[in-house]
């Protein structure tokens, strides 16, 4: 098969300067009395790329959820795998924790360090291998940024198709972690089933083969059961990923209602009609004030918006959006706005993959759930989200991915008022409530991590738990990867 090598920078080598949220890879200077830790780091491991003072630490205190935090002892970045695969053996060998880390979007504190334990920064391993269009895989190392590999196949007629609003910056390492959805998973799945193969370091340091380059391999789904298991499996150092053609035409269309419910009844009316649209998202009125002055998106004056986006074959677009027409309409949406082209098609999707970051403009603090629904009972969920916020005194500006259920209440509070944070985090555990009530999940795509470690118990039974627990320290019996995420340390370390 023809094959391309693409690397992270225009001539195909790896990028050795930082990006923005690196430092500044300068010689440090290092105390005599260095801690052993770090001393057996670096023996494999530049000093340079072994940082240690409290500034750089600090830097990487949290992910997303800037309300946990923890101080690690150092920031190792690796630039080559066999360094990460040094790394980690080091950690075994002293029964060091680790937390593998890309770009610290999580939102669910699963990049949140371990106290006293080591972060490996995997922003370098960032090479696209290279693209093979015949057999339609990309292989990447973790710090590739899930936007770059469909740039990289952009040229072959090529796509990656799992999209997380964070696609500019998330890595690829990262999306596999806590298998990633995005905006068109409704119609392509979650990132499992884009991952074929991976190499990985398991957390004593065994280096392992994952799956294959190939869509019909036999066996156990070994790369499906790495794939959302937070780093309490290892590093993963290399990625073989599906790509997809890229679909002929795209036909992206802006349903206004006068109410949330309309909107979560039309998504429910589309399902029921056969329809397998590309995506389907909702943004209420406070999303859509913070989304236009933020990025000036030019939606119309609404209680919410409903984005629904056809793609494949021209022939199949044509005949789904005659039929998606006569959908909304009987919907009872205010109005309806086809895309006129791509750049009005980038516009719309612009200001929905804006809405997290948009929400400063409306409030000094956020917390955001990711709470999943059956999608029949969307309504029904709204309705208990907007009675709680009341009775909490909150203000929840609404965004999810409507296709599939998945819920992003962002609960608006303001830390600097004494006790609002606690009193927004009681009323995000009663929306997950809501949510296993209706049948649904505590996650969709953002995972357990530290957030929503103590709610997993009301998912799943103890025998569950139990078994989910023998497996994880089946592999790492130390409990050294990625300590504390997911399920509580034995012992309470």
């Amino acid at each position: 098969p023809v094959v391309a090598d693409v690397g992270a920078t225009p001539r195909g080598c790896r990028c050795r300067g930082n990006p923005p949220w690196l430092p500044t890879v300068t010689p440090q200077v290092v105390k005599t009395a260095m801690d052993p830790i770090v001393a057996e780091l670096a023996k494999s491991i530049p000093k340079s790329r072994i940082f240690t003072s409290p500034a750089v630490l600090a830097s990487f205190a949290s992910d997303g959820l800037a309300s946990l935090s923890a101080r690690p002892l150092a920031v190792v970045i690796p630039e080559s795998e066999e360094e990460a695969v040094a790394a980690v053996r080091v950690c075994h060998r002293l029964g060091v924790p680790f937390v593998p880390r890309g770009s610290g979007t999580s939102l669910s504190g699963g990049a949140t360090p371990v106290e006293n334990g080591i972060v490996l920064a995997l922003n370098r391993l960032n090479r696209i291998v290279r693209i093979d269009p015949v057999e339609q895989i990309a292989v990447v190392e973790p710090g590739v940024l899930n936007a770059q590999v469909s740039q990289a196949a952009a040229p072959y007629g090529l796509y990656y198709a799992p999209d997380p609003s964070s696609a500019q910056v998330c890595t690829i390492g990262g999306n596999v972690a806590f298998n990633s959805g995005g905006a068109h998973c409704l119609r392509h799945g979650m990132t499992a089933g884009h991952v074929l193969g991976i190499r990985a370091v398991l957390p004593d340091g065994e280096l392992v083969e994952l799956g294959s380059e190939n869509l019909e391999a036999v066996g156990p789904d070994l790369s499906g059961f790495f794939v959302g298991s937070e780093g309490l499996f290892g590093v993963a150092l290399q990625i073989v990923l599906r790509l997809l053609p890229v679909p002929e035409r795209f036909s992206t269309v802006l349903a206004a209602y006068d109410s949330l419910a309309k909107a979560g009844e039309a998504v429910a009316q589309v399902v029921a009609a056969g329809l397998l649209p590309g995506a389907m998202e909702i943004m209420d009125r406070l999303t859509l004030t913070a989304v236009e002055a933020a990025v000036h998106p030019h939606y119309p004056e609404a209680e919410a918006v409903l984005i629904v986006e056809l793609e494949g074959e021209s022939n199949q677009v044509e005949a789904d959006f005659g039929r998606l027409e006569q959908i909304l309409a009987a919907s009872g949406a205010s109005s309806v706005m086809v895309a006129a082209d791509p750049a009005q098609r980038a516009l719309i999707w612009k200001g929905r993959k804006a809405a997290f970051s948009a929400m400063g403009r409306i409030s000094p603090d956020y917390l955001v759930q990711d709470g999943v629904v059956p999608r029949g009972r969307l309504g029904e969920a709204l309705a208990k989200v907007a009675e709680l916020a009341r009775q909490h005194g909150f203000k929840v500006a609404n965004v999810f991915h409507a296709g599939d259920g998945n819920l992003h209440p962002l609960i608006l509070y303001d830390g600097r008022v004494a006790s609002a944070r606690e009193r927004a985090e009681v009323l995000a555990g009663e929306i997950l409530q809501v949510c296993l009530d209706l049948g649904g999940s505590v996650t969709g795509e953002h995972g357990i991590g530290l957030e929503k470690r103590d709610y997993l118990p009301l998912m799943y039974g103890a025998n569950e738990m139990s078994l989910m627990r023998q497996i994880r320290r089946a592999i790492d019996p130390q409990e050294i990867a990625n300590r504390g995420k997911v399920f509580p340390v034995l012992g309470g370390r």
